[in-house]
Parts: C-alpha cells; sequence; structure tokens
C-alpha cells in the first residue's frame, strides 16, 4: 500500500503497514518501490492516487493499482486504520 498524501494526513490517520510517498515527492522517490510486487496506491478519495498511477506507469512500473475512493472508502468499509507514525 503506497499512500501518496501528505505527511500531516498520514499522521492524522492512516492504513497501517502501508508507505508514505507524498505526490509531491514521487518523482524524485520512484527508486523507492519494489519492482517487482504489486502496488496498491491510494489518498483521500482518489484523485492524486490517480495522478501517482499514471507517472509509475509513464515510468514504467507495472501491476500497480489506483484505490478507488481512497482512504475516505476504506473507513466506510470497515478497514482497519491508524494514527501517527
Amino acid at each position: 500500500m503506497l499512500d501518496v498524501r501528505t505527511t500531516a494526513e498520514w499522521l492524522e490517520i492512516h492504513i497501517p503497514g502501508a508507505t508514505l510517498i507524498p505526490l509531491d515527492e514521487l518523482r524524485a522517490r520512484m527508486n523507492e518501490l519494489p519492482a517487482d510486487e504489486i502496488i496498491v496506491i491510494y489518498c483521500r478519495t482518489g484523485n492524486r492516487s490517480s495522478q501517482a498511477l499514471d507517472s509509475l506507469l509513464k515510468a514504467g512500473h507495472s501491476d500497480i493499482f489506483s484505490m478507488e475512493g481512497g482512504i475516505q472508502d476504506w473507513i466506510a468499509a470497515g478497514y482497519d486504520i491508524e494514527a501517527g507514525e
């Protein structure tokens, strides 16, 4: 799970086990992402994760998906969340 929201949003709430790389840092930090694993990208509602998906696909990554509805839909579905680092 890749969270592309801001650090402040991350500290407020995020999906357990997710990695934070804010969208505005993604291009510079793409090398931190595993090339051989499935990556699900999320943000608050799905807009930023769609942008991140496009950037990563253009950079040659595959097996990458944008979570529709973002963390808001995740919470609404009753899945686990956590706060802080």
